[in-house]
């Protein structure tokens, strides 16, 4: 079958793999209709997220019909449609029956790699390195899905592909990082990035009954999107000063809860930008954590800072006394899909939320490497290329 692979930093080919198969009684194969690039993709491409080798197939978030299910599989059957969490999870171990999902003790065979990074055991992901489990990711015709009755959601009538293949990652994402900021009515919310998962979370926001939520971007068309789609207040980091915008908007107080959508390489301006991007590119710390101390800083005191985008390992100059003598919470993780994508799918067929809007660029898997450039350089006004095998 044809699939998008990595092939090095800054080299995506299309190539021709093996169809995957059955190995656990717990596995399903699904043919793949959609398949999204994820901002998150961009720090595999860079060479950020180590353990990845040449020919692994990349892709985390889709959806597709199931042709073949394992003997053990119960809840879903062939033919059925389905979403699939980027997550993968067992639905057994104590953080899984806790609807932690992404802390997942035992769906990652590689987890000795997540051990030295992080201390512990992280949940496999979809095409997302051997740190991340190793297994193949959704750019591609068919994908195998462990664990199919804990990860795959059937995407009810009248819903369609378009809206569903987004509750897959950046709309569980975003509506996570919303939910984290414990919003209040009232609650005014910042949220950096306006790529797909900062537009999910505005949205969510609102849902969750923010009364103002203030987006922080420099692309003028994203930022028109989230004021258009998510009836947001937008604030160009590249035209204004973001800690005085924010403190005049919100009465000198600053937003109750930030919300980074960013994550390892942000992008800014002044001097703590150019210091971040020559120590990530010395390789003296992993991460540009740009967004981040802004976050710590503008938030009132008592507030929540809410951290959706991916980091990967250490980064300097965090702003710790603001942290603590503010009293800040802060709150962190990669999405517990399992946990939302239900709802979610629900919200969607009611209409409350539609996050097909994203979907600017469709493509077929053999345009492969020329969506992941328009898709990285934001280009013909690309928030998301999504292919279709």
């Amino acid at each position: 079958m044809r699939a998008i692979c990595w092939n090095g930093v800054n080299d995506v080919v299309v190539e021709s793999v093996p169809e995957p198969r059955i190995v656990s009684p717990h596995d399903a194969l699904v043919r793949v209709s959609l398949s999204s690039v994820c901002g998150s993709d961009l720090h595999l491409l860079h060479g950020y997220i180590p353990t990845m080798r040449r020919g692994d197939v990349l892709g985390h978030e889709f959806l597709g019909e199931v042709v073949e299910t394992g003997a053990e599989v119960k809840r879903i059957q062939r033919g059925d449609r389905v979403v699939v969490s980027s997550i993968l999870g067992c639905g057994r171990c104590v953080y899984c029956e806790g609807e932690l999902w992404s802390l997942c003790d035992n769906s990652n065979p590689r987890h000795v790699v997540t051990e030295r990074m992080f201390g512990d055991t992280m949940a496999a992901i979809f095409g997302y390195s051997h740190a991340f489990g190793g297994f193949a990711g959704s750019h591609a015709e068919y994908v195998r899905v462990p664990f199919v009755d804990q990860g795959a959601f059937k995407v009810p009538d009248g819903v369609r592909d378009e809206s569903a293949l987004f509750a897959s990652d950046a709309l569980p994402t975003g509506y996570m990082g919303a939910e984290l900021c414990g919003i209040r009515p009232g609650h005014v919310v910042a949220v950096w990035g306006c790529g797909g998962v900062g537009q999910m979370a505005i949205k969510c926001a609102y849902l969750l009954g923010a009364a103002r939520v203030i987006a922080i971007d420099s692309r003028p068309d994203r930022l028109a999107m989230a004021k258009v789609h998510g009836c947001a207040e937008v604030l160009n980091y590249a035209e204004v000063d973001v800690q005085e915008a924010l403190r005049e908007l919100t009465g000198g107080r600053g937003p109750d809860a930030c919300i980074d959508a960013v994550g390892m390489e942000a992008e800014g301006a002044g001097l703590q930008y150019v210091y971040d991007r020559v120590k990530q590119a010395l390789r003296l710390q992993t991460d540009r954590p740009l967004v981040l101390r802004d976050a710590l800083l503008a938030c009132r005191k008592g507030g929540t800072v809410s951290i959706i985008g991916v980091y990967a390992g250490f980064a300097d100059k965090i702003p710790l006394g603001a942290l603590m003598n503010k009293a800040l919470i802060v709150r962190a993780g990669q999405q517990h899909g399992q946990r939302y994508i239900p709802r979610l799918l629900e919200l969607i067929q009611r209409g409350d939320i539609d996050p097909s809007y994203l979907l600017t660029h469709r493509m077929c898997l053999e345009d492969g490497p020329r969506g992941y450039r328009l898709f990285e350089e934001r280009a013909d006004g690309c928030m998301r290329a999504v292919f279709a095998p």
